[in-house]
């Protein structure tokens, strides 16, 4: 029996692919150090937990209604974006979805038709470009110079841009680079669509991870032109410590919104009905395990990023938002015998038993990315293997 053509296209996700094989290793009784997967080791808040207990035991457990998401979450929601983005959104702008990877999915395939091209920056979350292409729709990369920190220009934008251009994807703070754009920074992006018919996906997965001092800004908000073309996406997963949970949400333009509703109710029927009242729950409860959370990430990642750069032949880029590092590894290539970023991560997982994801997967091949989503001891004793095997 032969597959479709679209899925033998698939590429598999590499970061789920690396932590497979590390799991496998761990089971054979190796014992590895996982810098894999981007899933925070701190457990789902106290509160959260029993807002959701709660939740089952009030009977929330048949299908969500609306489809686009039961009228609480969607509240809170809307309370979210006016309190950390400053956006105003009504209930009737939003989509509740089975996770953040399903809501992106949802809007590729409400927008686009064969052959509508999608700008996306390198490094880029792995995701975005097969979604993209399950959607029929043609990947347009764009490769910012990684001594301006990856991000993407104006003038890149601008040469990049062609009559078939329906969306463009940014990604703030980054996953894989650990890079945020400022306001600035997007404003310049912004003054370049203004007058232009292009949908701008803003993916703000990591909004309330920031370890800088300059305030986050949604790319909604940095153009008045911006808020009626500009999707917004975001999940309780990275925030409160719940990527089990599959609860992501998406703020935009009605008929965008009204579309993804309507593949969801064929696909999905939505997040489960208790998860999404705990989901309200995180938002709107005490927000101080985040600022827990933020303050042991921001510690990580100077600590992580002061280690590699340490390395000979690597470099790093300072973390200013996320739960990850993307260094260079280029510069070790040659004394390793490597000739890329899967050669090198698949030598430090079988020799050094570390586990990284090569940057190919994210479109630089010159790099790794390294999740600081662990204990600082097992970031030690991780990077003390790297540093034994870059000698």
């Amino acid at each position: 029996m032969e597959l479709s053509q679209r899925v033998q296209a698939l590429q598999e996700s590499a970061t789920l692919a690396v932590s497979g094989r590390a799991k496998q290793l761990k089971a054979d009784g190796v014992d590895v150090v996982s810098f894999g997967a981007g899933e925070p080791d701190f457990d789902t808040p106290a509160h959260i937990r029993q807002a959701c207990k709660d939740a089952l035991d009030a009977g929330h457990t048949r299908y969500a209604t609306p489809v686009a998401g039961v009228n609480p979450l969607r509240e809170a929601i809307c309370g979210k974006f006016k309190r950390d983005n400053d956006l105003d959104y009504t209930p009737d702008q939003v989509v509740v979805t089975v996770g953040g990877k399903h809501g992106l999915y949802l809007a590729f395939e409400a927008l686009l038709n064969p052959g509508d091209e999608v700008i996306i920056p390198v490094p880029y979350w792995v995701s975005y470009p097969e979604q993209v292409k399950l959607c029929g729709g043609k990947v347009v990369e764009v490769r910012p110079d990684e001594s301006r920190d990856f991000k993407l220009t104006a003038d890149e934008l601008s040469a990049a841009l062609t009559d078939r251009t329906k969306i463009l994807v940014l990604n703030s703070p980054s996953n894989p680079g650990g890079f945020t754009y400022s306001a600035a920074e997007q404003r310049a992006l912004a003054e370049v669509l203004a007058d232009r018919d292009i949908v701008v996906f803003s993916d703000e997965m990591y909004d309330r991870l920031i370890y800088t001092d300059e305030p986050f800004v949604s790319f909604a908000n940095v153009h008045e032109a911006m808020y009626d073309k500009t999707v917004t996406f975001n999940a309780i997963s990275k925030t409160y410590a719940a990527t089990g949970w599959r609860c992501g949400y998406a703020a935009g333009p009605q008929p965008i919104i009204k579309g993804i509703t309507k593949l969801q109710s064929q696909e999905t029927s939505g997040t489960a009905t208790f998860i999404q009242h705990a989901a309200a729950a995180a938002l709107n409860g005490d927000q101080g395990c985040v600022a827990e959370m933020r303050a042991e990430f921001k510690r990580r990642a100077e600590h992580m990023h002061a280690r590699l750069n340490a390395l000979p032949g690597v470099r790093c880029l300072q973390p200013t938002g996320a739960f990850y590092a993307f260094p260079n590894v280029a510069g070790t290539y040659a004394r390793l015998g490597v000739s890329g970023s899967v050669e090198f991560a698949t030598k430090m997982l079988e020799e050094a038993h570390v586990a990284l994801v090569p940057g190919i997967a994210f479109g630089s091949d010159e790099n790794v990315r390294l999740s600081f989503a662990t204990s600082t001891e097992q970031i030690d004793k991780g990077l003390d293997r790297l540093a034994d095997a870059l000698k």
